[in-house]
């Protein structure tokens, strides 16, 4: 049961993610957390380096979507003048939303990764869906009430795969 919270691979941040990485395993697209994975849980708008990296990707035929348990009010404020495609309220880790988003990309499951900073959210409902999961560090140090408390579990998880040898980052 624990392995549906190991993530397949493990970045510091979103921009270790390049289109000639996700290219050479045959990705197509993504499906991306907002809070914490892209920007700080209290930014409302993209920085002018992520703003990079969607075209970036945009570019180099990538599709990109924002699945997020955050409200309507908040994920289209940050993706709208994006031109990105989001789902809000997502329910994660209920794979719903994860198979609206492929769904929506005209995509298949090994052709599209799952990125985000939750175990508990992005990474059991990506493994669980049957997707590739990337786990990046919260880009925040500080986080909203439920995910303090999601923190907590997630950090004696990891520390049960690190004693497992399963996995070998530092925080």
């Amino acid at each position: 049961m624990l392995k549906h919270f190991l993530p397949d691979q493990h970045v510091k941040s979103i921009f270790e993610i390049t289109p000639q990485s996700l290219k050479e395993k045959g990705v197509k697209g993504i499906i991306t957390d907002l809070d914490n994975t892209l920007v700080e849980w209290d930014r409302p708008n993209a920085t002018p380096k992520l703003i990079s990296w969607f075209e970036e990707m945009k570019q180099s035929n990538i599709k990109v979507t924002i699945v997020s348990n955050n409200n309507e009010n908040r994920v289209k404020a940050f993706s709208h003048p994006l031109n990105i495609p989001f789902i809000y309220q997502a329910r994660k880790p209920m794979g719903r939303a994860f198979l609206r988003a492929l769904s929506e990309m005209g995509l298949k499951k090994e052709e599209t990764v799952v990125i985000g900073d939750q175990l508990l959210t992005d990474v059991l409902g990506g493994n669980c869906s049957g997707f590739h999961t990337i786990l990046v560090v919260p880009v925040a140090q500080t986080d909203g009430f439920v995910t303090k408390f999601n923190r907590l579990v997630e950090r004696r998880i990891l520390n049960w795969f690190r004693k497992k040898g399963m996995i070998r980052w530092e925080d």
